[in-house]
């Protein structure tokens, strides 16, 4: 099975790590064909662990031990990141240079009472569409800045998640497909 880990908190708030580190933490593991892309945690490796609980468990028992701190991991097949990309939840969404679109992957599948074109009360984060284990979000810039808005959307996830922009979404999507 081809996975790819999306790790949250990589590279971030004095955490850093380089790649091929993070890339040997997995092969340690008996990962196969293990990659990534980019410096932000995103990782594609085969695995025979066919229970997905089991192997995020593992990944994330290993990462605690090699770099000291947790780093919770959002795994998805290439065929289920395919279906993501393929529901096109920005149809209609009109892009500028104030707005970002971005994808939010939770750890695991939750049921959630959030509305969907639920607008934060600042109106700098609006969730346009949501899954059991995706929701989909768009940034409304502020001075060319995003707002924190997206605190009180996490709020309403009972697990862990990690956000990537819909574009590199993409991107991850079609590095791991490569051999």
């Amino acid at each position: 099975m081809r996975y790819i880990a999306l790790l949250r908190g990589i590279n971030v708030g004095g955490r850093y790590i380089k790649m091929e580190p993070l890339r040997r933490i997995f092969a340690d593991l008996g990962l196969a064909n293990v990659g990534s892309y980019i410096q932000s945690g995103n990782l594609f490796f085969d695995s025979a662990e066919g229970d997905r609980a089991v192997l995020r468990r593992q990944l994330e028992a290993r990462l605690l031990e090699s770099l000291g701190y947790a780093v919770p991991v959002c795994l998805r097949t290439v065929a289920e990141l395919e279906g993501v990309m393929a529901l096109d939840p920005f149809a209609g969404v009109a892009v500028t240079p104030e707005t970002r679109l971005s994808v939010a992957f939770l750890a695991e599948p939750v049921t959630l009472d959030l509305p969907v074109r639920y607008r934060t009360p600042k109106g700098d984060f609006e969730l346009v569409g949501k899954t059991d284990t995706e929701l989909f979000v768009v940034w409304h810039l502020v001075n060319g800045r995003p707002g924190n808005g997206f605190a009180l959307v996490e709020k309403a996830v009972p697990v862990p998640s990690t956000t990537r922009f819909w574009h590199t979404s993409a991107k991850i999507l079609a590095a791991a497909r490569r051999p």
